[in-house]
């Protein structure tokens, strides 16, 4: 079986996929229950049986199950549909009016009498889960309850960019709502991600993906995962056998590992640093690739993102969610600071709206910068002092062919941003395609807009746009005799 190493994170890109998940929408087809912590002190023992006394200083109620999908979903932005069978208990009516508050609609959900709805009890003290109780059915939901959940599936299928199952085998995903399932998502051309249980997946052949841990894969196939050649085996047997086009087996400190149907794999290294609770990680896991899947990215760069926002959660207590920010910063430990700097233009846009409300004065200019000299770092240093941060719109590559052309640029965007993003003065590095800045000022919407001396106010391309929200429009001058076209004559006249 072919190996293949991941690169790093595409930040910029994952930057462009949570900007836009707001675009996403999701159904989430599961076991939804409620998760209860207790959280206190276990400084005693009890007089009356030799077991812990805890004093519970605290309490919290929250979604969990296929509602922590939910939770993961709604965190970084998506639009979700949700359908599920609860019993018509109290502890229903708790799970969906959680639901509502958080401004998803109920109507996927199907009430069965003399059902018990999921409501999971831990007692954690000084951040170790001491006790476990569970309430709830594990039977098969019953065949009315089930007609009806086939038929708010199929009226929500139409709706969704993305079907994530999570099945905990507490008897809402029966044999025949995963095969309705898997085939209308694949008639509509959707993805289907499921988090398995059990020992048969043969309920879940044809689906997309499957995200299953060490010990579940272990239990599907077979096989003892013990060794790289066990796991090989083990996911290409999952993977062919059951008509995936991909299997991602997460191996907790081992992290994880992403099997193509074709043979190929991929295997990628654990994101935590610190292991609190596990609780829940295979629910971030399943949400991530799903946004990612949703959002048009390959199997691997989905794998990757859910790998690092796992890494996250497992450092929290309980079941947990991931910010777009925690993602972000988590990713961008893997790259040097320079590239950290380099943003996307919808990315950038929120940093700097942050920046706005928190009082910062934000700098902007523009240019090529092909073949950086003491001229541009000059300017680019008293542009930053006029402001408490500087970004800097870089022409791409096609936009300086247009300009100056088909000879330009010598040095690549991509390294000539890197390049820039190294020196102190610049705060953050966006590069536009567009033949002038203006629709990037627009959406950056910089205080102060800086151009070179060799520019008059009334030439400087967005001035009126920075000047009807208050801006202004600064001009510094260039270094004598430093300039590209210059530095280019100068070696052409030496190495004639």
């Amino acid at each position: 079986m072919a190996t293949t190493q991941l690169t790093p994170i595409d930040r910029q890109l994952l930057e462009r996929v949570l900007a836009d998940s707001g675009r996403i929408r999701a159904l989430v087809v599961g076991d939804l229950m409620l998760d209860e912590y207790l959280f206190g002190k276990a400084e005693r023992i009890s007089p009356e049986a030799p077991v812990q006394v805890v004093d519970v200083q605290k309490d919290d109620l929250r979604l969990g199950g296929a509602g922590n999908v939910i939770n993961n979903l709604v965190t970084l932005g998506c639009r979700v549909e949700v359908a599920s069978v609860l019993g018509d208990d109290s502890d229903g009516a708790l799970l969906r009016a959680s639901l509502q508050r958080q401004g998803i609609s109920v109507d996927g959900i199907v009430l069965q009498a003399g059902r018990v709805t999921s409501r999971k009890t831990r007692v954690i003290a000084s951040n170790q889960q001491v006790l476990r109780i569970d309430r709830e059915s594990r039977d098969a939901v019953s065949p009315a309850a089930e007609a009806e959940l086939l038929q708010r599936i199929e009226a929500a299928m139409g709706r969704c960019d993305v079907i994530l199952v999570s099945d905990y085998l507490k008897g809402v995903l029966t044999p025949t709502v995963l095969a309705a399932i898997i085939g209308g998502a694949k008639a509509r051309g959707v993805a289907v991600v499921v988090d398995p249980k059990g020992d048969d997946y043969g309920k879940y052949r044809g689906a997309t993906l499957l995200t299953p841990n060490r010990k579940e894969a272990q239990i599907a196939s077979g096989i003892a995962i013990r060794d790289e050649a066990s796991l090989a085996a083990a996911g290409e047997k999952l993977c062919v056998g059951l008509d995936l086009q991909a299997l991602l087996i997460t191996r907790s400190e081992e992290g994880m590992s992403l099997f193509y149907h074709e043979g190929r794999a991929v295997h990628l290294p654990t994101e935590a640093r610190e292991v609190f609770d596990v609780s829940g990680a295979g629910d971030t896991v399943l949400a991530l690739v799903g946004i990612g899947l949703a959002a048009g990215l390959e199997f691997a760069m989905a794998a990757r993102i859910a790998n690092v926002a796992a890494g996250i959660v497992v450092g929290k207590v309980g079941t947990s969610t991931v910010t777009a920010d925690e993602l972000v910063e988590s990713a961008g430990r893997q790259h040097a600071d320079s590239d950290f700097k380099i943003k996307s233009r919808a990315a950038l846009a929120l940093i700097l709206e942050k920046e706005r409300r928190a009082g910062r004065r934000i700098v902007f200019t523009n240019g090529c910068f092909d073949l950086l000299h003491v001229g541009h770092v000059k300017y680019l240093q008293q542009a930053r002092r006029l402001g408490d941060l500087l970004v800097l719109g870089l022409n791409s590559d096609a936009s300086i062919r247009r300009l100056k052309g088909e000879k330009r640029p010598l040095i690549g965007e991509a390294e000539r941003g890197h390049v820039l993003a190294a020196l102190d003065c610049i705060d953050y590095v966006v590069v536009f395609d567009e033949d002038t800045p203006l629709e990037l000022i627009a959406a950056l919407r910089p205080q102060i807009l800086v151009k070179g001396g060799d520019y008059t106010p009334d030439t400087v391309v967005g001035k009126e746009l920075v000047e009807s929200w208050g801006g202004r429009v600064e001009l510094i001058p260039f270094v004598e005799g430093k300039s590209t076209t210059r530095t280019i004559e100068k070696i052409l006249e030496q190495y004639k």
